[in-house]
């Protein structure tokens, strides 16, 4: 009579002459989710606050301030009715200080629409620009934190410099180096936080990040508001230092991603790391790396990885154009 082997010790016996995945091994040492994963999902996910803020910043400082007529009877002025380029300068004002605005500050109520628009569309150049060039940075030789700390520091510092513009031609080419910096700070954030957890939290770790986008696009109102009639270069000054102090948080706090040192041979730092943030009930664990099995996939990317991806693909080339066109 044959003895018969539990269904239980067979799967657990393959389980160990099976190679693991790279994810499941990482998941294995630092467990699914634990305090200090959620330290630096959210550590990482604030820098999608100070990106909402650079987005949308120019809503405030760009805008055109309203104006009232200074000399009263007169039937011509109307702020209303009246175009304030037709009108004599004398016979109106602003209504809040001329430095609340570039519009204001640099005499552009009667420029073209290109020259008023122009701070706008550098910002979103740049954010063009920096999408192409820096897109493969954090997969080739950067990696993520890197990346995430370069391009917030980018963003931050142009931000603080953009105070110092004295015309609208220097004013948008600090926005395009803003727009630049700022092109992969959402796609780095996302990829590091959820890197840092296992598979089952990744959606929930990932929603982190547009919930701080959505605080950054909320907190702007309530800085103007709380700056009316001060210069536009304290909007720019509010919203640079705290983000040059939190790229020191992440220069200091914010680990690497174990994934990404792993596929990059630098197991040792994936172990330290994994180490670093293991939850306490499986710090204890062996780490045994030898028995890793490492994805096929494709790293052997450059700068200009994506523009021969769409070249080949020559249906993404379509579908972009007929974008482009509506």
């Amino acid at each position: 009579m044959s003895v018969s082997t539990p269904i239980l010790s067979e799967s657990k016996t393959a389980e160990l002459k099976c190679p693991l995945s790279l994810d499941d091994t990482i998941e294995r040492y630092i467990g699914a989710f634990s305090w200090n994963q959620l330290l630096q999902a959210v550590l990482v996910s604030v820098a999608w606050l100070f990106d909402a803020q650079q987005s949308f910043i120019s809503v405030f400082t760009d805008a055109e301030p309203t104006w009232h007529c200074t000399q009263l009877g007169d039937e011509f002025c109307n702020p209303i009715l009246s175009n304030v380029c037709q009108l004599p300068r004398n016979s109106w004002s602003w209504d809040f200080p001329v430095n609340t605005s570039i519009i204001s500050e640099w005499g552009l109520e009667c420029a073209s629409l290109f020259l008023k628009g122009l701070p706008a569309s550098s910002f979103f150049m740049g954010c063009l620009a920096g999408g192409f060039i820096l897109s493969t940075l954090a997969d080739s030789f950067l990696g993520r934190k890197n990346m995430l700390f370069f391009s917030c520091l980018m963003m931050s510092v142009s931000c603080l410099l953009t105070m110092l513009s004295t015309n609208v031609w220097i004013y948008s080419i600090l926005r395009f180096v803003n727009g630049f910096g700022r092109a992969t700070i959402g796609t780095c954030a996302i990829v590091l936080s959820t890197e840092l957890v296992g598979k089952k939290w990744r959606g929930q770790v990932g929603a982190l990040g547009f919930f701080c986008f959505t605080l950054g696009f909320l907190s702007l109102p309530a800085i103007a508001y709380i700056n009316r009639g001060s210069s536009w270069r304290t909007l720019y000054l509010w919203t640079s230092l705290p983000a040059l102090v939190y790229c020191i948080l992440v220069h200091f706090f914010v680990h690497e991603s174990p994934r990404w040192l792993f596929l990059q041979g630098r197991t040792e730092e994936a172990a330290s790391i994994i180490r670093s943030i293991a939850s306490p009930n499986l710090s204890c664990l062996s780490m045994n790396l030898s028995n890793v099995f490492f994805e096929q996939e494709a790293w052997n990317v450059d700068l200009y990885s994506v523009i021969k991806i769409l070249w080949k693909k020559r249906w993404a080339l379509r579908r972009l154009s007929a974008i482009m066109e509506n």
